[in-house]
Parts: C-alpha cells; sequence; structure tokens
C-alpha cells in the first residue's frame, strides 16, 4: 500500500478525525452530465458519462457494494435537500433514454 493511502502515526487521534488524501494521479474533476448504473448481487457499478452532442465518454467509474451504495444515495439526497432549501427547486434534467448516442453504421 503506497504512503498515500495510509495515514500517518497518531494523525487525527486526538481531534478523532480521520485524513483523507487525494492521489496525486487525480489533477482535477471531471465534468459529468449522465450517469449508467448496472448491479450484481455483490456491486454496484456506476459509470459517470460526458454526453456531448452525437458523442460522449466515460469520464469516471466508480464500483461499490451494496451498503456503501445505499450510505452514498443518502449522503446524495441530504446534500440535494440541502442545496434546493439554500437556492431553490432543481428542475430534472431531460432523460437520455431512447436518444441515439454513437456511432452510425
Amino acid at each position: 500500500m503506497s504512503d498515500q493511502n495510509q495515514q500517518k502515526p497518531n494523525s487525527g487521534q486526538a481531534s478523532g478525525k480521520k485524513e483523507i488524501r487525494i492521489s496525486d494521479n487525480l489533477p482535477g474533476g471531471e465534468y459529468a452530465n449522465a450517469m449508467q448504473i448496472n448491479n450484481n448481487k455483490e456491486e454496484f457499478h456506476l459509470n459517470f458519462l460526458n454526453i456531448m452532442g452525437l458523442s460522449g465518454k466515460v469520464s469516471g467509474k466508480i464500483i461499490t457494494n451494496p451498503s456503501h451504495f445505499k450510505r452514498m444515495i443518502a449522503a446524495m439526497q441530504e446534500n440535494l435537500e440541502k442545496y434546493e432549501s439554500q437556492y431553490g427547486k432543481i428542475e430534472e434534467a431531460e432523460s437520455l433514454v431512447n436518444k441515439e448516442i454513437g456511432f452510425k453504421q
């Protein structure tokens, strides 16, 4: 395991907080305006997409277990509620279902 993923000895112990670091190979955020979710019994697979016009790319992939996925949904719901209470209701974006994306033959 690299040093980036290890907690420093005694770091955060006095305050009870854990230190989280971002790996050097993650230079910045990637924009996503769509997502695909698939699952099996053990895992949820989240593919974040950046769709522009008739093409797009996968901008990120996350694989997690069902209990972490459920906690992620709860955290996102809480943040969405906080956002809407501060800035107003968000209108849902148009669905990409049944829209052609990709190569045509």
